[in-house]
């Protein structure tokens, strides 16, 4: 997965050095341990590596040593595997960068459904610790962390005891260099407008975390060619920050009564924009569901319940209909309740995208085969 690119540079950490020749020492990637390694390399031991990071996370307070931890993992065996662990580490105020790799239902289905995650955030938000995001591209990840360095680090911070959870993909998708104008306040509270619609025509809002947000941006292309439908899309880059602060805006308003109430920042966002809300990703449908109360405008949910699909990832969207089709199909059906589209469209659109056909589906592979 690329972390073989460290080994040469950083090198693995071992007390005792290098003490032997290891076979691949004439390749550029060669495999180095060096006492002076930065990288740790527990191998199949989610235990002992979550032990190591919170042993890290804590050094300022036990040794006066400031460590920035990053642990990186199958995203499945995080708190899947170890949650509790995470609580200890929690409880011990423990600082650093979590990444669950591998991350969403569909973009690893050849290793099994084991390492299928659908709700790993899910399992996160339970910990008062964990901020958690699901970025899509590196500019967003790079905002996040340089945000995340600041709270747990910085001067300034009056919350250090948290632990930042991203989760990434192995999927290659197409990297946008980052927009002159981005909304960075919008990338680091949860969710900010990336593509808006090209075109004049009924209104929908497509918003999208992680590895579908290309969906969506196809999704939004489609819309407009084929129905001439105006389609919004927002990247989500934290379903989870959006609720707690949505929560909190709520007890503010419930514990201070008659004063001016705070809205809530997803509800700021999408102040004046119209039309029906699809929010997609590739973990279970409660994973957007929780903003839900927080957005004004009818909302739908498309994810990916269930145990997983062994199949290509084009095939495992298209069976859990949270490919572009299905957001296309999801969006004019919602037009057509409202009487804004032809009543007749979505039928013509699930006979015209096969939408019920698993083999039919195209929806993955964008920035390559991987």
């Amino acid at each position: 997965f690329g972390m073989d690119a460290f080994f040469p540079t950083a090198k693995i950490y071992n007390p005792k050095g290098q003490n032997y020749l290891s076979v691949d020492r004439d390749l550029v990637l060669a495999y180095k341990e060096s006492p002076a390694g930065q990288l740790i390399h527990p191998g199949i031991n989610e235990a002992g590596a979550v032990a190591a990071f919170t042993a890290a996370g804590t050094a300022y307070a036990t040794h006066g040593v400031p460590l920035v931890p990053v642990y990186v993992f199958y995203s499945m065996f995080g708190f899947q595997r170890t949650g509790d662990a995470f609580w200890a580490a929690a409880d011990q105020m423990t600082r650093g960068f979590i990444i669950g790799a591998t991350a969403g239902r569909t973009t690893l289905t050849g290793e099994g459904l084991q390492h299928a995650d659908g709700h790993s955030p899910l399992l996160a938000s339970t910990n008062p610790a964990v901020v958690t995001y699901d970025p899509a591209y590196g500019y967003e990840m790079g905002h996040i962390i340089r945000d995340g360095l600041e709270r747990m680090y910085g001067p300034d911070s009056t919350d250090k005891n948290l632990m930042y959870y991203l989760t990434v993909y192995n999927e290659p998708i197409v990297q946008p260099a980052e927009p002159d104008e981005l909304d960075v306040e919008g990338v680091i509270k949860g969710i900010y407008l990336l593509a808006p619609a090209k075109i004049d025509g009924p209104r929908t809002q497509i918003l999208a975390s992680g590895v579908s947000v290309p969906w969506a941006i196809e999704a939004q292309r489609i819309l407009a060619e084929d129905w001439s439908v105006s389609a919004d899309v927002w990247s989500v880059t934290s379903w989870n920050e959006l609720r707690r602060d949505g929560l909190a805006a709520e007890e503010e308003a419930f514990l201070n009564p008659g004063e001016p109430a705070r809205v809530p920042f997803i509800t700021q966002q999408l102040e004046g924009a119209t039309g029906p809300v699809v929010a997609v990703s590739d973990y279970m449908k409660a994973v957007p569901d929780q903003i839900r109360q927080f957005v004004p405008n009818e909302f739908a949910t498309l994810g990916a319940d269930g145990f997983g699909f062994s199949d290509t990832r084009a095939a495992a969207r298209r069976y859990f209909k949270n490919d572009t089709h299905s957001i296309v199909v999801r969006s004019l059906e919602m037009l057509a309740r409202r009487g804004e589209v032809d009543s007749q469209a979505p039928i013509k659109a699930i006979e015209k995208y096969r939408l019920h056909n698993v083999n039919a589906g195209t929806t993955g592979n964008a920035g390559g085969e991987a």
